[in-house]
């Protein structure tokens, strides 16, 4: 922007159609020490599109909270009697969405810290529109629609507590629709957003283990959503969701109710072995987890074969990636010891989903 070349934007107006928070939010948003901040009116669309999907996430948690006394009851067994979390209290994607959390905690105070402003906000808008909104909130919603009473101050009480603690991460960026928001919600309410404690920065991250699972989790869902938009079936068709894991079992069996909703199923088999799958049903391979889904009628045989076919080239051209790379004994003497670990995990990883794929097309050209 130039004064003499007469292009300035007067902040006033831009606050005026957006509001303030907007402006702020898209000033920083993206931004690194040391260089020139471009004004560009996505950055301002994108920050009102943020502030919408706050408010319509804060207009869920207060409309659908369960009795305000025993949720606080509950917070104070929860959170604050033994500074710690009860990992008793809680489901896997309750232990998920806290753990990512806290790491959200350590890696904005780091950020604000060394005042890399635009990543922090960045990472905190990642987090409330991603994790929290997209994923936690659809995960828990049966669980608050309950007739459980006992289940709906848990979950209640877990939506109450990071997306409170998550305002005050956002605070510093988006001070007026933070404060208004945080005022209405239960816990938080005795005292004023601006003088509020930020949140805790915890040494170990207590739910590390659930989380991975969780992750794992959310790639398989993603994959039947994926499966079923390129067959065309239709979203009120469900089929049996058949797991066949050694290690998840308990934890899958845990998690049932947002698979059910999340990955369109009708109930949730869980096996250690292949015996018993339908020879017709598509699978998917997600690290040490399979899933299969007997589609029937719903699965065109061919359409199916061709999708294993890209999946096997894809699988196979990683896997010729990391042989090369661990064959190569300029990467094998330079790079760190965690990084060669890691290539051959992977390595490892693929070659078991390769070998999977090839056995599932071998079933399917054998009909």
């Amino acid at each position: 922007m130039s004064k003499t070349l007469g292009n300035g934007i007067d902040p006033l107006d831009i606050i005026d159609k957006y509001g303030a928070d907007s402006l702020r939010f898209s000033v920083l948003s993206g931004t690194t020490m040391g260089n020139d901040i471009r004004f560009m009116q996505e950055k301002l669309d994108q920050a009102s599109n943020f502030a919408n999907k706050i408010w319509n996430a804060a207009k869920f948690i207060t409309n659908s909270l369960a009795d305000e006394n025993k949720v606080r009851e509950f917070c104070y067994e929860a959170y604050e009697k033994n500074h710690e979390y009860n990992a008793e209290l809680f489901r896997i994607e309750d232990k998920w969405i806290l753990n990512k959390f806290d790491k959200l905690v350590a890696d904005v105070t780091k950020n604000i810290e060394n005042y890399d402003l635009g990543i922090a906000i960045d990472n905190i808008y990642t987090f409330i529109w991603n994790e929290f909104c997209d994923w936690y909130i659809e995960m828990c919603k049966t669980r608050i629609y309950s007739n459980d009473e006992n289940e709906r101050i848990v979950v209640s009480d877990v939506l109450n507590h990071v997306f409170g603690s998550s305002l005050k991460l956002l605070h510093p960026f988006m001070p007026f629709v933070t404060s208004e928001i945080y005022s209405k919600l239960i816990c938080f309410g005795t005292e004023d957003l601006m003088v509020s404690s930020w949140p805790t920065i915890r040494n170990e991250f207590l739910f590390d283990e659930e989380e991975i699972i969780v992750e794992k989790l959310k790639k398989i869902i993603i994959e039947i959503r994926n499966i079923r938009a390129k067959m065309n079936v239709h979203p009120s068709k469900k089929t049996t969701l058949i797991f066949v894991t050694e290690n998840h079992q308990n934890a899958i069996k845990e998690a049932e109710e947002f698979l059910i909703k999340l990955g369109f199923g009708n109930k949730i088999v869980v096996q250690s072995n292949e015996e018993n799958i339908p020879e017709d049903s598509v699978s998917i391979v997600v690290d040490d987890i399979k899933v299969f889904l007997p589609f029937e009628e719903l699965v065109d045989i061919n359409e199916e074969i061709q999708r294993l076919n890209q999946e096997k080239q894809k699988l196979e051209s990683e896997v010729e990636r990391g042989e090369k790379m661990l064959s190569n004994p300029g990467f094998i003497n330079k790079a760190p010891e965690k990084k060669i670990n890691e290539e051959k995990e992977k390595l490892a990883n693929y070659k078991q989903m390769l070998e999977t794929v090839s056995e599932r097309l071998s079933k399917l050209k054998q009909k």
